[in-house]
């Protein structure tokens, strides 16, 4: 990060579903660091899907470069000293290639009717994993604990968060913060936050890296060749059905900022007792005609429950649209401090959004000068 608070460059992820065949995943993974993705990502939630850490060894073996870990794991359906092991093991069998993002608990913990942990035992998973993971030894439960096979081992630990006590928690103790959304205004408001609180933690805000991931669709002007008028992909899908694909994400986003609202209020300067910053609007606004989310549906195109989620939401939450659209979101999340723009590959064009940011979208964004080689 510069010293205007504006990143040096924009690395590329990619977040994938384990679905099965794994086979494909990891296959995915491949093509993601051919097309020069640094980073693979993937759900971690046991029951809707396949067992993410499996398939990290896979990937890990078919690649060179890329790094992997969850968007996001959680602290209730992992023990965290299980957890910390896991990347330990593959950090040795592959060099420090991991990464560990965190949150309080979604998916995995909701479909077996549990429930999020508090924000204090967030801290206390962040501060374990990395620590054990990083060849140190931990406070656990009243025990000093560590890994004597693993004095080399380091996994970064990134937190999720929306709301304002999470940001600050990513800002004091993350090594990186992920939002779930590329919405310019609500990131820009999310990264103030999170500056601010590493800034009172007595850290260097520009040790905390940033990154916002979101599903993204490329298209292009081209009318399709069945009649339709509008932008469509190499694949012949209309602007319309990239944003049908996409709208599962307005769901999901829309599940955590309600939930958001309950605690702190709707709109600005309403609901943080002065301890932290307001909600915008932004964030709140399109969760009015939200109905109950069930998260059998979760991350999937078709989810039956986003029909609250309009297009123009669309438009703030994903990167739907042709290439130079693309492009130009990108240099405005970086001029906004972004390290990394992950992309959600949570439709039914992955092969052709692969391709289209590795031939067309990156190599722009690159000729500004704007991703790592």
């Amino acid at each position: 990060m510069t010293a205007t608070g504006t990143a040096d460059r924009l690395d590329l992820g990619v977040v994938l579903q384990t679905n099965p065949p794994a086979w494909r995943v990891v296959d995915l993974a491949r093509r993601a660091e051919l097309h020069g993705f640094s980073h693979v990502w993937t759900f971690d939630s046991h029951l809707l899907w396949q067992e993410p850490f499996v398939i990290y060894s896979q990937i890990l073996s078919a690649t060179h470069r890329v790094t992997v870990g969850p968007m996001v794991t959680n602290p209730a359906t992992r023990d965290v000293t299980v957890t910390a092991s896991l990347f330990a093991t593959l950090n040795d069998m592959f060099g420090n290639r991991t990464v560990c993002g965190i949150g309080r608990g979604d998916s995995a913990v909701r479909v077996t009717n549990g429930k999020p942990v508090t924000l204090a035992e967030l801290r206390a998973a962040v501060t374990t994993v990395r620590g054990l993971a990083g060849g140190q030894s931990v406070e656990y439960h009243g025990s000093t604990l560590h890994l004597p096979w693993a004095p080399d081992s380091r996994t970064p630990v990134w937190v999720a968060a929306y709301g304002p006590r999470a940001l600050a928690l990513a800002g004091e103790v993350g090594d990186g913060f992920i939002l779930q959304l590329a919405d310019p205004d609500i990131v820009a408001w999310s990264i103030d936050a999170v500056r601010q609180a590493a800034e009172r933690a007595g850290r260097d805000p520009a040790e905390v890296t940033i990154c916002v991931a979101a599903p993204a669709y490329v298209t292009d002007e081209t009318p399709s060749g069945t009649g339709g008028d509008g932008p469509v992909n190499r694949g012949g899908r209309s602007l319309a059905h990239a944003y049908d694909q996409c709208r599962w994400f307005g769901g999901m986003v829309g599940n955590h900022v309600a939930e958001i609202v309950a605690r702190y209020g709707a709109g600005e300067g309403t609901g943080t007792g002065g301890d932290g910053p307001s909600i915008p609007r932004a964030l709140t606004d399109f969760v009015a005609g939200r109905v109950d989310y069930d998260y059998n549906e979760h991350g999937r195109a078709g989810n039956t429950h986003t029909a609250f989620v309009s297009d123009e939401i669309l438009d703030r939450f994903c990167l739907v649209g042709p290439p130079e659209r693309h492009v130009e979101r990108l240099l405005e999340l970086k001029a906004l401090g972004v390290d990394q723009f992950a992309l959600y590959l949570q439709h039914d064009a992955n092969d052709e959004t692969l391709q289209a940011y590795g031939e067309l979208v990156r190599p722009a964004v690159q000729e500004a000068g704007r991703v790592r080689e």
